[in-house]
């Protein structure tokens, strides 16, 4: 049997194009490689706030049937308390959620393969207080493509899932939801 998946974004007008093929990586690697992944446009999210309030009010009639929602926002308001909260919020309504805040932001996956390119230690990149300014927009400006949807976000993202392990080693947020997700889906 499939499993569905929902991928909830704080923003999916860029932010779909990093995660709905990292998240498809990450749902193989567990065991799950044939899982319909969604990526949620419906309501069009636009920033943590409203993709919390979502989660919490809206999501669950329209999205319930879904096996499992996976909500990945950046980390700058994402606490472990505030998404263990949400999570365990949504398991009253028979929701399976997973929270998995992206350390510093999103963009951070699409990065992995060009990480001999960026100056600072990864380390310093992973805190940076500006690193989708810094770091990420000058690394899309080479790699990326602008006459493709989200200007070659999904491109840069491919090649950084490309070797699994690095990514996993260099983002160990990833690879704690990839357990989550065959503890979940087991």
């Amino acid at each position: 049997m499939s499993v569905r998946v929902l991928v909830i974004p704080e923003d999916p007008t860029h932010n779909g194009y990093i995660l709905k093929p990292m998240v498809e990586m990450v749902l193989a690697d567990a065991g799950k490689p044939g899982a319909k992944v969604d990526l949620l446009t419906n309501p069009r999210l636009t920033g943590y706030d409203a993709a919390v309030r979502a989660i919490r009010n809206d999501l669950a009639t329209r999205y319930g049937f879904m096996d499992l929602w996976l909500f990945l926002p950046d980390a700058d308001r994402a606490t472990e308390p505030s998404m263990q909260q949400l999570e365990e919020h949504l398991a009253t309504q028979d929701v399976t959620l997973l929270c998995c805040p992206a350390k510093p932001e999103v963009e951070i996956y699409a990065c992995v393969g060009y990480r001999n390119e960026i100056e600072p230690s990864w380390n310093e990149v992973r805190t940076h207080p500006q690193m989708k300014e810094a770091i990420f927009d000058p690394l899309l400006r080479k790699h990326g493509d602008p006459r493709r949807p989200g200007g070659g976000r999904k491109l840069m993202t491919q090649h950084s899932i490309a070797n699994r392990r690095t990514s996993y080693r260099l983002c160990p947020e990833v690879a704690a939801l990839r357990s989550r997700i065959m503890a979940a889906v087991a």
